[in-house]
């Protein structure tokens, strides 16, 4: 399932993908496999992201 949150939150933030990869310290592919829903990030990985957006988890990873 597509995570149009993150990729919502993400452009929000005016943060490529590479942006975000570069301050959570991931690859650009990895970002896009979550955005695409074809990756199940770690839940570290989410709250990292979480942090650098400045959303909760429920906001991104759960409905």
């Amino acid at each position: 399932m597509k995570n149009l949150k993150l990729k919502a939150a993400r452009a929000g933030k005016d943060l490529s993908q590479q942006a975000l990869a570069d301050k959570v310290g991931v690859s650009r592919q990895t970002i896009s496999a979550i955005e695409k829903g074809d990756y199940n990030p770690t839940i570290n990985l989410c709250i990292s992201i979480c942090k650098e957006l400045d959303v909760t988890l429920n906001d991104l990873f759960w409905k």
